[in-house]
């Protein structure tokens, strides 16, 4: 049985190679959410850096740690939160583009998503109000939002 279960898998995961390589590439819906994957790693890895200090000699870490045994610890955490912080926001972003892929009178090619710290920020364009309403109440809806900004414009005949 676990055979059988690891072949289906195997076949499962083949196929999906196959249309990556032989149309996944080409379709321009998976290059945008690759590029927002990238662009997410970016934010990640800047923000990690932002919060490492820029020289730390060993002396320093020797005292602190000998007086006070938190100087790592302390570090460690507040890189992990940083961590954690930035892909909360890739997964939010990630959500709510492929809410707009669900949903056919939405674009994911006209409406730009850009997350930081819950705060979303969309921008483009729409053919109405009613899907402007409709984009924001989508990423609305997305655990984790706080806040939904929109600089959507409304453009007839798109």
């Amino acid at each position: 049985m676990k055979a059988l279960l690891n072949v289906i898998l195997l076949l499962a995961f083949a196929g999906a190679l196959v249309w990556y390589f032989t149309e996944g590439r080409n379709n321009p819906e998976v290059r945008e959410a690759e590029k927002d994957l990238v662009s997410g790693a970016a934010k990640m890895r800047d923000a990690i850096k932002e919060s490492l200090p820029e020289s730390l000699k060993s002396e320093d870490v020797k005292e602190q740690l000998a007086r006070t045994g938190k100087i790592v610890r302390q570090k460690a955490r507040k890189a992990g939160g940083v961590l954690a912080d930035a892909t909360a926001d890739a997964r939010i972003t990630a959500a709510i583009k492929a809410r707009y892929l669900a949903e056919r009178d939405l674009s994911t090619f006209q409406i730009s998503v850009n997350t930081t710290a819950g705060v979303v920020t969309l921008a483009g364009f729409v053919s109405s109000e009613e899907k402007l309403a409709k984009a924001m109440n989508l990423a609305l809806e997305i655990d984790g939002v706080s806040e939904v900004i929109s600089t959507l414009q409304v453009k007839e005949g798109r």
